[in-house]
């Protein structure tokens, strides 16, 4: 189950059928994001594609009837409307026309109407239509997906046409279960279903029916059940950029920094185009350091071979490896350059100490002790006003129900620092959020025995590394799953098929409120962990914690505060 494959099948299998000739691909600005994060442009010109153009641009493109046109777009009546209106004006010779998802017949229909000069060569349904991050992690860009406990309309149709895309681009027949206290994943978990059915055809023509394998899970999960994981700093080298630096669609913006060189003002971080990374993405932040140096010297060899050009056979030496020693030069410098980054920030804000304590607040219960050096760090300037409220914001959920609770004066004590007025709401707006009301798990392990009797061990043997003590809820969610002991009240399955008991090799989960690269770590061991067993995890977004706090506030937005009333001035 690899959907970076899935959706580059999809996008070879257009380039291809078009036949051989100059192309131009017309897309959407969502299926632009779905190409470029499988495809490099280099590899895409490959395929004689020399042009991309959107169609939602001033439509003041050239006439070029020489070129070939493959249209890639989401079928929304807004496209509809816009591909019409290309259809009735063409610009290029003829079209090719593929919709990421289903599309209506009446849909179908309106085009062929409109195209009165007979361009349209081929009009295909394929399924590529959610984002590929990685090989076993999948997201639809979308953050603020809930207002309140209900969806946004608009997200949730988006994410359910998303998930059946991804069962079909998958070939994968899903039972579908969801978390039974969250009105958010029974909504989508019903939608799907509903989509599954009516679609039941298409699902048969596309998936042959395999009744020796246990039934592929669709698990559908809330983020509220765990608002701690989006709050801690990481340490491995991709949720660390994530973090620190922001990945959007494969890309970081390295332009704020000082004497960058233009070409490394935006960089791709993609494991599919760039093997350093695909090795070191779950490398943890000292082991990159060691593999950088290793990546540098194994580069000053090859410079210095590179000068002793003495010879013909040198020459042609020189000419066969030069573009390789290119493309070495360009991933040095590019990961010198994010690496030296992150390392500025870790040592400028303090990172080690806040992370050490994020880590301790987040797994072991100490009131005083946490409360003590919680205010050291807020009274400290070096510490980033968004880490002193991560600290906050993990403190209140840790010890809601504590006697000696000082959540409000540690709210005044970031105004006082000078925190942005909308980060200290945003603290408090978390509990509202996840607090323990909303949540279905006991995610501090505070009732569950099992849980108790697994802090104390962990507690006893010592931790390996004091950074990444904490373990996100969702690997013992999908472990029990695995094991076939989730238990079918609080994750009930649609239809009443009884899935306790199960064990599916094939498992999807999927995060209503976005899940993060931490998760999708835990996802790549549990893989390993479990010889024939795929998981492979999606969310409505991929979170770092200035994403989470907007999707806190963007739930809560004119919403009252029913939980978290009592603390007043916010």
């Amino acid at each position: 189950m690899n959907v970076i494959q899935a959706v580059k099948m999809y996008i070879t299998k257009m380039t291809e059928e078009s036949g051989p000739g100059m192309k131009v691909i017309l897309m959407d600005k969502e299926t632009t994001s779905i190409v470029s994060m499988v495809y490099s442009q280099s590899e895409i010109l490959q395929k004689e594609v020399y042009l991309f153009e959107r169609i939602d641009a001033p439509s003041n493109r050239d006439h070029l009837k020489h070129l070939k046109c493959i249209v890639f777009l989401r079928p929304t009546s807004v496209n509809i409307a816009l591909l019409s209106k290309e259809l009735r004006n063409p610009k290029y010779g003829v079209y090719f026309i593929y919709f990421s998802n289903v599309v209506s017949k009446a849909d179908v229909k309106t085009l062929a109407e409109c195209d009165e000069q007979e361009t349209v060569r081929e009009v295909q349904e394929v399924f590529a239509d959610y984002l590929a991050v990685d090989r076993h992690l999948f997201s639809f860009n979308i953050v603020g997906c809930l207002h309140g406990r209900l969806w946004n309309q608009q997200h949730l149709q988006r994410c359910a046409q998303g998930l059946l895309a991804l069962l079909l681009s998958l070939k994968r027949r899903a039972a579908v279960r969801y978390e039974a206290a969250s009105e958010p994943c029974a909504r989508l978990a019903e939608r799907v279903r509903d989509l599954l059915r009516r679609e039941a055809v298409l699902m048969d023509n596309n998936i042959p029916f395999n009744g020796d394998i246990p039934t592929p899970q669709l698990l559908i999960i809330d983020r509220r059940d765990d608002p701690v994981t989006p709050l801690l700093n990481q340490w491995t080298y991709q949720a660390m950029v994530h973090e620190l630096l922001t990945i959007k669609n494969n890309r970081v913006s390295l332009a704020h920094l000082p004497d960058v060189h233009k070409d490394f003002k935006e960089v791709v971080l993609a494991s599919e185009q760039d093997e350093f990374y695909a090795k070191n993405l779950y490398s943890n932040f000292g082991e990159i350091g060691q593999t950088m140096k290793t990546l540098m010297d194994e580069f000053q060899k090859k410079a210095k071979s590179h000068q002793k050009v003495e010879s013909i056979a040198d020459m042609k030496n020189f000419v066969e490896t030069y573009p390789l020693f290119k493309k070495m030069s360009g991933t040095v410098t590019k990961h010198v350059t994010v690496v030296g980054e992150l390392s500025s920030c870790v040592s400028k804000h303090n990172l080690l100490e806040v992370s050490e304590l994020e880590q301790e607040i987040s797994c072991q219960s100490d009131h005083s002790k946490h409360l003590q050096r919680l205010k050291s760090l807020i009274s400290n300037d070096a510490v980033r006003h968004q880490d002193a409220a991560k600290l906050v914001a993990l403190y209140a959920l840790r010890y809601e129900k504590h006697a000696s609770n000082a959540l409000p004066s540690l709210v005044d004590a970031l105004k006082a620092r000078g925190a942005p007025e909308p980060l200290a709401r945003g603290v408090v707006e978390v509990l509202e959020y996840g607090g323990a009301h909303a949540r279905q798990s006991d995610l501090f392990g505070l009732q569950d025995a099992v849980k108790i009797t697994k802090r104390l061990f962990k507690g006893l043997n010592g931790v390996e590394n004091i950074y990444t003590q904490h373990t996100p809820l969702l690997k013992d969610t999908i472990e029990d799953l695995i094991k076939g002991k989730l238990r079918e009240n609080l994750y009930p399955t649609l239809g009443g098929d009884d899935g306790y008991g199960r064990r599916p090799q094939d498992i999807i989960v999927f995060i209503v409120g976005g899940a993060t690269y931490e998760e999708a770590l835990c996802v790549h061991t549990i893989n390993q962990a479990y010889p024939g067993v795929r998981v492979v995890l999606g969310g409505t977004t991929i979170h770092n914690s200035a994403s989470f706090f907007q999707e806190v506030t963007s739930a809560l937005q004119g919403v009252h505060r029913t939980h978290t009333r009592h603390i007043r001035n916010v």
